[in-house]
């Protein structure tokens, strides 16, 4: 079993935490948390690096092991950070939980 843990937080007052896991090569399971954001559709992807120094300056592309084109996350052909969006509430939150299946998991690790 694969788990990793993000906690946002940022100058603007975005706050939020992402719980990744993955057994074997089964589907990935996201779940989610934000708060602060405008009520809307947001695009939600992994970046390559986790420097926020200098905000997106500093996080380098979405995260493309495989070397794939830009897609939506039931596409075949697409970055392995490419998660889709999140929907916030009109009281600027939202939760969730997503499964995002890979063939052989995010990697060819």
């Amino acid at each position: 079993m694969v788990k990793a843990v993000a906690v946002l937080g940022s100058s603007e007052g975005v706050t939020g935490t992402i719980h990744f896991v993955q057994e074997g090569s089964g589907p990935t399971t996201v779940t989610g948390s934000l708060a602060g954001l405008k009520p809307g559709l947001h695009g939600f992807h992994v970046h390559a690096l986790g420097d926020t120094t200098n905000g997106c300056l500093s996080t380098g592309s979405h995260f493309n092991p495989n070397n794939k084109e830009h897609g939506a996350p039931e596409d075949e052909n697409r970055h392995a950070g490419d998660l889709g969006n999140v929907n916030v509430g009109d009281d600027d939150s939202s939760h969730w939980t997503k499964q995002h299946h890979r063939k052989g998991g995010c990697c060819p690790c």
